[in-house]
């Protein structure tokens, strides 16, 4: 499961740079009772290669009789209004 969306990102010098088709991916999970962290990457394909261009850090609050921990934060993530846009892929 992954996300795609255009995204603007800003590089180490302060310029607004727009990734088209940025392929968005939940690397992994680590869950309490209450809550769960995801680390998200924003990478871009080139020629079959996917280039990591950004690591985030979210938290949010898990539902321990809810879905897997990894779909809890794609559905955290579409809930943001920076991927809501964001379509499956």
């Amino acid at each position: 499961m992954a996300l795609q969306k255009n995204i603007k990102l800003t590089d180490n010098f302060g310029i607004e740079v727009e990734i088209p088709n940025a392929y968005i991916r939940v690397e992994y999970t680590e869950c309490s009772k209450k809550e769960s962290r995801y680390n998200l990457s924003i990478n871009k394909k080139d020629e079959n290669k996917i280039r990591s261009l950004s690591n985030v850090y979210n938290v949010f609050n898990y539902d321990i009789n809810g879905e897997n921990p990894i779909k809890q934060a794609y559905l955290h993530l579409k809930s943001l209004p920076e991927f809501a846009d964001a379509v499956d892929c």
